[in-house]
């Protein structure tokens, strides 16, 4: 029997994290940021690297890496959602400069991982993702070409043959490759980020929930609550993700997004002499409710999707646990996509939150006069994203005005979600529909189905 939770697989091998001390009773800093996943980890890398006389607290509810940063699929990759509504509504000129901050943040986090000596397992093979069947190869060439608008090197287009020669996915009829990709153990990153903040003097408060935050009087400073005292600071940044709806007043700021995973027991020389894979790629498709995969450092295919999309309230997990209906649906992606897999035993299932605003793009916003900041909406792609995150708030807090603060992302606004049971009907309605459209075109349609255009268009997607 797969064990189900007990967070992610990404820490059976090592274990749960040991938290650290909480919060002792009020505290005054001069940067308090809630949440030690990667977002907080690394504003507070960065900021104190900038500033080593800056007295910086994190606040972390369980343990850092407790969230999506220790239980995600392990891409570190340049895509972004947002890049074409970013287009459309500040330019064309801003949505190429988060593209290429973007594409320099995967070499920045694969850089800084090894200057700190973080062990997360970095292999750099790029972004594989393939198309299925002919409704998937037109949006697999629409995406290359879009992509070379943004750089004429940013992918290649591979034929049936080529693909199959990086992985041999089962149906496979095309694909895309990216060298702007690596696969992480994230777990680790997290876990290794956790240590060196600790080493440059941050203070990591864990099983420390804040209960509030709440902004600056005038000729105040700003304030987390939490059962364990307030901390008071210049500036307190949000760096909560797919956790920000269980904060008050914040509900309907980002939708709490589940995605699940699981992961094989370690196979064979045969199995991969047949598959290939031997360059590590992160896998993906072009499916509406579309999967992703990594081979793990021991030869595991580690493996998610959607499964149910949503909890009714903006609900989150109980420590990963997942539902069984979603583990048999991943079993079945896994064995098609690896018929060869189709006998392994799965050893680890588990899932997670990503916050999603309603526009589908990212956020980075510094009120100065409020004393509050944050980041995230990531959609999925936090795991580069955040790293350019925390290195816009430095800048932000530093009152610098550099490129990162100038890209279109910062200070970007965006309506909040529908209020119960609207949000909740809504998004289950959605994802009915992206499904519906990949058994219309798994059944031979030839292009796109307009149910998933429709549903595109809806959920703010297009």
């Amino acid at each position: 029997m797969a064990v189900n939770g007990e967070v992610s697989f990404w820490y059976a091998a090592s274990g749960l994290p040991e938290p650290g001390p909480a919060l002792p009773g009020d505290t005054d800093v001069d940067v308090c940021i809630v949440g030690g996943g990667y977002t907080g980890l690394w504003t507070a890398y960065y900021l104190k690297r900038a500033e080593p006389s800056l007295r910086i607290a994190v606040l972390e509810r369980r343990f850092c890496g407790y969230g999506a940063s220790g239980r995600n699929g392990g891409w570190l990759y340049s895509g972004f959602a947002g890049r074409s509504a970013f287009a459309r509504r500040y330019g064309r000129g801003p949505a190429a400069a988060m593209q290429r901050a973007m594409d320099a943040a995967v070499g920045e986090v694969v850089d800084t991982a090894a200057a700190e000596r973080i062990d997360a397992a970095v292999l750099r093979g790029g972004v594989l993702e393939v198309a299925r069947n002919r409704a998937q190869l037109s949006r697999l060439a629409a995406f290359a070409e879009a992509e070379r608008a943004y750089g004429a090197d940013r992918v290649e287009l591979l034929g049936a043959k080529e693909t199959a020669e990086r992985i041999n996915v089962a149906g496979a009829v095309g694909g895309t490759w990216s060298r702007y990709g690596a696969r992480i153990q994230p777990a680790e990153l997290a876990r290794g980020l956790a240590r060196v903040v600790r080493e440059l003097g941050v203070a990591v408060y864990e099983e420390t929930a804040v209960t509030g935050i709440r902004p600056a009087r005038p000729g105040g400073r700003a304030r987390a609550v939490t059962p364990h005292g307030t901390v008071t600071a210049e500036y307190v940044l949000r760096a909560t993700e797919g956790f920000t709806a269980g904060l008050r007043g914040e509900k309907r700021t980002w939708l709490p997004m589940n995605s699940a995973m699981i992961a094989t027991e370690p196979l064979p020389a045969a199995f991969w002499a047949e598959t290939g894979w031997a360059g590590r790629e992160v896998l993906g498709d072009f499916a509406h409710a579309y999967m992703y995969a990594q081979r793990t450092a021991d030869d595991r295919i580690a493996l998610g999707g959607r499964g149910v999309p949503y909890r009714f309230g903006s609900r989150t997990d109980s420590d990963g646990s997942t539902q069984v209906e979603t583990v048999r649906q991943l079993r079945a992606i896994l064995n098609s996509f690896f018929p060869a897999a189709a006998t392994a035993r799965i050893d680890h299932a588990w899932a997670g939150v990503l916050g999603v605003p309603r526009d589908w793009c990212a956020t980075v916003e510094l009120d100065r006069a409020s004393g509050l900041g944050w980041a995230g909406g990531y959609v999925g792609s936090g795991v580069t994203t955040a790293n350019l995150a925390g290195r816009t708030l430095r800048d932000l807090v530093l009152g610098r005005d550099t490129e990162l603060t100038r890209l279109p992302w910062v200070g970007h606004t965006v309506r909040r979600w529908e209020p119960e049971p609207l949000r909740w009907i809504g998004v289950h309605a959605l994802y009915a529909a992206y499904h519906a459209a990949d058994r219309q075109e798994a059944a031979g349609r030839a292009t796109t189905s307009p149910i998933a255009r429709v549903a595109d268009v809806i959920s703010g997607r297009h």
